[in-house]
């Protein structure tokens, strides 16, 4: 339960914060920030999401400190280099990612499909690079431009990158099958 509410409350988070900052300074939102960090380090069992939660806990502390809200921008910036690092840590010391995850419906994966996870994999992390860019721009850029973009724009974009690859992948096995 702890883990949807921490999942529902991190996508919501450039929202809450854009819509926050009518109502509150930044130092005071920097406490949301930590509570998911916070929550993230309970909860987690893998090093990468410890020093992610570290990393949150930095940026909540620096905002607090500053009462800068730049400090809390940068979160979505954070999540898609710690996504990234995963999932590139994986190419290096395979299984892929998503080999891991294709394994957990098809545990005799064939060779053909390693090699297709591991190159949905590195797409995930060109994925993740261009996606923690745009986080950076609009994080300099507007809060307006930084809430619509990290707020709902990724997750468009994610939605399709999950959906062209599910039909990709469908055409790919109809091939070898």
């Amino acid at each position: 339960m702890r883990g949807l509410l921490l999942g529902i409350i991190t996508l919501a988070y450039p929202a809450l914060i854009y819509f926050g900052l009518g109502h509150f300074e930044p130092k005071w939102l920097a406490l949301l920030l930590l509570a998911i960090a916070l929550t993230r380090a309970l909860l987690t069992k893998e090093k990468i999401w410890l020093i992610a939660a570290a990393g949150a806990a930095l940026l909540a502390g620096l905002s607090f400190t500053s009462n800068q809200l730049l400090p809390l921008k940068l979160y979505p910036v954070l999540v898609n280099a710690v996504l990234c690092a995963a999932f590139a840590l994986t190419l290096a010391y395979p299984p892929s990612a998503i080999e891991r995850l294709a394994r957990l419906r098809e545990p005799d994966l064939p060779a053909s499909g390693v090699r297709y996870t591991r190159r949905v994999t590195q797409v995930w992390c060109g994925f993740f690079i261009f996606n923690g860019c745009a986080a950076l721009i609009t994080a300099l850029w507007s809060d307006a431009a930084w809430a619509l973009y990290n707020g709902l724009i990724a997750y468009i974009l994610m939605g399709v990158l999950f959906l062209g690859e599910w039909i990709i992948r469908q055409r790919v096995r109809a091939a070898y099958d």
